[in-house]
């Protein structure tokens, strides 16, 4: 089993706001998606729909116990993924786990949501 893609819910307003950050701060690409009876968009890492926007359905409550931390890329280019947010004035959180020679940055998206960006082996 492997992680297909991340479903973020937002109000309208704030969809454009979180497709630009996924788009031009972190680099995903945005591409096709379905028509579907709410609008949204979804954006790729290469040739996959890894993180799906769809405006929140504001009729429709959820219950639940658990809660998202965070979610998780991993990437190149440490250096230039910091210059990036320094330019669209995001700030971050940098963590070095020297164990296992990874770097990792801690940003978060117009909605709240804590994004994690690894880097193996650089730093």
């Amino acid at each position: 089993m492997q992680l297909d893609h991340i479903n973020i819910t937002a109000p309208g307003h704030l969809l454009d706001e979180l497709r630009d950050f996924y788009r031009d701060v972190l680099g995903l690409t945005e591409g096709y998606r379905p028509t579907f009876s709410r609008p949204g968009y979804w954006l790729y890492a290469g040739d996959r729909p890894v993180v799906h926007l769809i405006e929140s359905d504001t009729g429709k409550i959820r219950n639940g116990t658990a809660a998202l931390d965070h979610i998780a890329f991993r990437s190149r280019g440490l250096k230039a993924m910091k210059s990036r947010l320094e330019d669209f004035g995001v700030g971050y959180q940098e963590f070095v786990v020297g164990d296992i020679r990874l770097t990792q940055l801690f940003v978060t998206d117009p909605a709240g949501t804590r994004v994690e960006i690894n880097f193996p082996d650089e730093g």
